[in-house]
């Protein structure tokens, strides 16, 4: 074989490994009734998941309190930036303000609106609720229950492994 044809060769062969990381390193993590395992979109114990879903770029999970309140735990993909708000019902979704900008969640989609004006509409492309099964896609689901966690009040850490994103 001449050294031309095993420099394209290495090259092709480079080039498929890159795009099989690059997948692989933007799959959702696996999940299980909580929400997405290792992620802000998880509810923690003693809160349940109402809902759980993502977009093509954003993970979301709808907790409920013991207490009856709602709260919003979204994290964006590219750049694992984390929002964490109280939420409300509202018809067959969820609704969440922060600042004056609104995250309506329904199994259709995550809306982003500042007023009436809509920012963003995102499909979803996986959703549960209770009773939907959800297996895991990846890793498995923790063997302990994660300890509960109040909604911060200072900046939050850098994202966890599993909302490490693509890039895009």
């Amino acid at each position: 074989m001449s050294s031309t044809v095993r420099l394209t060769f290495a090259a092709a062969a480079c080039s498929a490994l890159l795009a099989i990381a690059a997948s692989s390193a933007s799959a959702a993590p696996g999940t299980d009734v909580q929400g997405y395992v290792d992620s802000t979109a998880r509810c923690t114990t003693p809160s349940t998941a109402v809902f759980f879903g993502s977009t093509e770029t954003s993970r979301i999970a709808i907790c409920k309190a013991s207490g009856g309140q709602y709260e919003y735990r979204g994290v964006r993909v590219r750049d694992g930036a984390k929002l964490i708000v109280s939420a409300s019902q509202s018809g067959d979704g969820y609704v969440a303000d922060n600042d004056g900008v609104t995250y309506t969640v329904s199994a259709k989609s995550l809306v982003i609106s500042v007023g009436n004006k809509v920012i963003r509409e995102e499909p979803m492309v996986d959703s549960h609720t209770p009773g939907t099964p959800s297996a895991p896609i990846g890793t498995s689901a923790p063997t302990a229950p994660k300890p509960t966690t109040p909604t911060p009040t200072t900046p939050l850490p850098p994202p966890l492994p599993a909302e490490v994103g693509g890039g895009s």
